[in-house]
């Protein structure tokens, strides 16, 4: 199984190396990465995890920085769309990239909200020696947080661990925008980190009570995606994770109890009906087979 480290390090180096992942949002978005969605609410896809923006006349909000290297340029672009000041920035979750270039953003804001768990995995994950180098979260919260922004409100909810043991939901409630971070990997195999606190199958029931929360109108911002089918949607996306996740375990279960073997167990290909997730991608089904077979073991 990948270590959350090595799993960045591919991640990261597959978006890099590929010129047509740069930007996962094809149909929409600008040559500098920049898509904007609606009532001044955008996204900048480079490298890692899509970051979510908002700009308003009373100061900038920014959700996840992916790297050190990509975040001045998620900078540098809002700089030449707003002169207003960053107000904050919020973390997803704990992976590096999604927090990576915090550093880069605290030069222009000291507050970085996330979810409370995220600064203790932040710790637990970081390479030996780069604890201190890290920028954490300044402002945590448990269960909802909520500020204003120029016309806009921001609302952070936690549904309980899934993709990790700390994810926050961002809402615009305004712009009926909603960032879910990687809670939903757009028709693309996920990362499922159990030694970060996932949890399938608590994941299965986060996507359906969000799902069930959003409208038809509603903008999601999905923190990964198939290049076909971009990084943005609608709620329907959630359900394809969902149903994703379901078969995941329902193949893992069946296995189990028909006596097979975890390396049998990975050889398989593809699961029926989400062959769109099995394009040249960082991450794999065999991953993702093994990582619900460790939850189920212990």
């Amino acid at each position: 199984m990948r270590s959350r480290r090595t799993f960045l390090r591919h991640l990261g180096g597959a978006l890099a190396a590929a010129p047509f992942l740069s930007s996962l949002a094809p149909q929409l978005a600008q040559v500098d990465g920049f898509t904007a969605l609606r009532n001044g609410v955008g996204t900048f896809t480079q490298r890692g995890g899509t970051i979510g923006w908002l700009v308003t006349d009373d100061g900038i909000v920014v959700v996840d920085t992916q790297y050190p290297k990509s975040a001045p340029d998620c900078w540098n672009g809002l700089r030449e769309r707003s002169d207003s000041p960053l107000a904050m920035v919020i973390n997803t979750h704990h992976h590096g990239d999604h927090v990576g270039g915090n550093g880069v953003f605290a030069q222009y804001t000291d507050r970085f909200v996330g979810h409370a768990n995220v600064p203790d995995l932040m710790r637990a994950s970081a390479e030996e020696g780069t604890k201190e180098q890290k920028t954490y979260p300044t402002e945590t919260f448990q269960d909802t947080w909520s500020e204003t922004v120029g016309d806009e409100t921001l609302t952070l909810r936690y549904r309980g661990p899934a993709h990790t043991g700390g994810d926050a939901i961002i809402a615009f409630e305004n712009a009926n925008v909603v960032h879910v971070g990687d809670l939903v990997f757009n028709r693309a195999y996920p990362f499922i980190d159990v030694g970060g606190g996932a949890d399938s199958k608590n994941w299965i029931s986060s996507l359906e009570t969000i799902h069930d929360a959003l409208d038809d109108d509603t903008i999601v911002i999905h923190g990964h995606g198939n290049p076909e089918f971009g990084v943005t949607g609608g709620r329907e996306d959630l359900l394809v994770m969902r149903n994703f996740l379901e078969a995941l375990n329902e193949y893992v279960t069946q296995q189990r109890q028909a006596g097979t073997s975890l390396q049998e167990m990975k050889q398989k290909e593809v699961l029926e009906g989400f062959e769109a997730f099995n394009f040249d991608w960082a991450l794999s089904l065999s991953a993702c087979i093994e990582a619900v077979y460790r939850e189920r073991t212990g």
